[in-house]
């Protein structure tokens, strides 16, 4: 069964309205996923939710086991993600509690699995646009519609945490001219597009990181009270993109791992093999 996965971020827990059908606990070759994947019906889709860091908040950033969550949701027949994450404005224009659909970003963390090609196979797969164009225009004809205020496009930066930057840091940030800064939804992106399926993120501003000078530091009772705001609004713009996806993809992610595998059939070890069989398993019969 295809299913629309919903990655839920900090503050967003459950989906009102969401008619649960099953709440499965999912093994992977790559360990457990945050916590149980819950299957079942919003507004008559069928989708797959998982909240990032587990109920109750209990997995920071660095520790997230983002292959497993990904292969957990395609697994349950997920094709396309949609990744709910509370950021950090590096601009002016970017007000707390404004939306951005990001299309880009920048990777500063230093910790994580962020591949599923390693031990015995290599594949190349190309990032240059790393957000599904598909799924990225549907996003923001939602919130527009809807009268939400939301950057179509900007640059995510993406920090190990789970501490907030420095000044320093925050300055040289602003100075490559990105958008917004999280700690999570690089990695989900970017095996995301190895399992060839449909990314993209509703980046929730919550503050001004450290860089403002005029408004107060960031810290985590802010980012809540902004958090607890925004979640309601990204919650109606999944309830409305939800009718905007057509059954059928057209978009290049879909096939994002034709030409990438480099390793020799021949040399592909029947581990490798029983390992990523739900990624590869079409292009190496």
């Amino acid at each position: 069964m295809k299913r629309i996965g919903i990655i839920g971020g900090s503050g967003l827990y459950s989906i009102e309205g969401l008619k649960i059908e099953d709440e499965r606990t999912m093994q992977t070759p790559f360990g457990n996923p945050s916590d149980k994947i819950i299957l079942g019906e919003l507004e008559g889709i069928n989708v797959a939710f998982l909240p990032r860091h587990g109920r109750g908040h209990i997995i920071p950033p660095h520790q997230l086991n983002f292959r497993a969550n990904i292969y957990a949701l395609k697994a349950v027949g997920v094709e396309r993600i949609i990744s709910v994450s509370a950021v950090g404005s590096m601009k002016e224009k970017i007000k707390p509690g404004d939306i951005v659909i990001i299309d880009q970003f920048i990777d500063r963390t230093k910790m994580r699995h962020q591949t599923f090609f390693e031990d015995g196979i290599v594949a190349h797969v190309s990032f240059a646009d790393p957000i599904c164009p598909d799924l990225f225009e549907k996003l923001f004809t939602s919130a527009e519609s809807l009268g939400i205020s939301a950057h179509k496009g900007g640059t995510y930066i993406c920090i190990e945490g789970p501490m907030f930057s420095s000044r320093a840091e925050s300055r040289i940030y602003r100075s490559w001219n990105v958008d917004v800064i999280g700690m999570t939804n690089y990695q989900e992106a970017k095996l995301a597009r190895e399992a060839e399926m449909c990314y993209a993120t509703i980046a929730l501003s919550t503050d001004y990181d450290c860089w403002h000078e005029t408004e107060e530091d960031v810290d985590a009772t802010k980012v809540v009270e902004v958090m607890n705001k925004n979640v309601a609004t990204a919650k109606k713009i999944i309830k409305d993109v939800l009718f905007r996806i057509p059954a059928d993809r057209k978009c290049p992610c879909a096939s994002s791992l034709k030409f990438a595998i480099v390793t020799d059939k021949s040399r592909i070890t029947p581990e490798v093999k029983k390992r990523l069989a739900l990624i590869i398993g079409k292009y190496i019969e």
